[in-house]
């Protein structure tokens, strides 16, 4: 249902690249929206770990993934290495998000690392299960990037957008 809701989505519907992942700890499972934008005709493109860094590779289906860092699978290495401001839609997992759109990662910091990009035009979307959502606040420093919207097998919870913020999404520094 959550794969549903994001498919409706009017920020999917008009986005012509997408940037997915590959289910890992029981994250929500994303086959259906690869499916749904290959049959759209929407480039989609999937995180690899590089070292410290995350990049994105464009795939053409599950089986051009294969187990990389963490036992995740990834595209393949040799693929061509895409930025954060290709995609006009990401779709984030995470273990509990906040009604603000703050996220808890498995704690690496590669997705927030990878969101800063300067030039960053995506649509940000964090994908999880109901009972992941929150009500409290996540604890979020300045290096911390908010999802716009969250999506779950029940709701669809818009947070706001935090394009306008250089350094963070509560950051006041060069942001307006």
């Amino acid at each position: 249902m959550a794969q549903q809701n994001l498919l409706a989505l009017e920020e999917y519907l008009t986005s012509a690249c997408i940037a997915l992942y590959a289910p890992a700890h029981n994250e929500t499972d994303t086959a259906e929206i690869l499916a749904a934008a290959f049959e759209a005709g929407k480039r989609v493109l999937y995180p690899a770990v590089c070292g410290q860094e995350m990049v994105l590779r464009q795939v053409e289906g599950v089986a051009s993934l294969s187990e990389g860092s963490f036992g995740i699978l990834e595209p393949c290495p040799t693929g061509v290495d895409h930025a954060a401001d290709e995609a006009d839609l990401i779709v984030v997992p995470g273990v509990a998000f906040d009604l603000s759109g703050h996220r808890i990662g498995f704690g690496k910091g590669f997705y927030d690392r990878f969101l800063k990009h300067p030039h960053r035009k995506a649509h940000l979307v964090g994908l999880c299960h109901d009972f992941q959502v929150i009500n409290g606040s996540i604890p979020a420093e300045v290096h911390d990037i908010r999802m716009e919207i969250i999506i779950t097998d029940r709701r669809i919870i818009r947070c706001g957008s935090n394009r306008r913020h250089t350094f963070g999404p509560d950051s006041h520094r060069g942001g307006y």
